[in-house]
């Protein structure tokens, strides 16, 4: 038997507050969704300091598996603004979760050139979830 896909994507900006966050799974639990939530921002904001030192090592913006916390793993992407992408995986996805913050930082770069939008603050744009669902199904789920 095997376990259902599950992800938490979020966003955090410089000082530590989450500009943007999404589940994604393979199966429908919303309630499960809404329990886990506050369990998955405490595995995210726990992971900061480890993505920080690996930023500091790696050249890379991408840093694969970098943390575990029971069955979460946890991904990172930093940008060259020093903007944390976290991904929370049950499984390993490498390739897809690479490929999905690629599209993610591509639309974000877009999101945060808007002159009304202003750096940090949190994302509330339903074209910015609703590419976050598209590249979520092609590239995770």
């Amino acid at each position: 038997m095997t376990a259902a896909k599950e992800f938490y994507f979020v966003i955090i900006g410089h000082e530590d507050q989450p500009i943007f966050e999404m589940d994604f799974s393979s199966s429908d639990k919303k309630k499960k969704e809404s329990e886990s939530r506050h369990l998955n921002q405490f595995i995210a904001h726990a992971a900061l300091d480890v993505v920080d030192e690996c930023a500091l090592i790696n050249n890379t913006m991408h840093l694969k598996q970098i943390d575990k916390f029971n069955e979460w793993n946890v991904s990172a992407f930093v940008t060259m603004g020093r903007i944390r992408f976290l991904m929370l995986h049950t499984q390993r996805c490498d390739e897809g979760i690479r490929q999905f913050f690629q599209e993610m930082y591509e639309t974000y770069i877009k999101y945060s050139m808007n002159p009304f939008y202003t750096i940090g603050s949190a994302i509330k744009s339903p074209a910015f979830e609703q590419k976050a669902l598209i590249y979520g199904r092609k590239y995770l789920v």
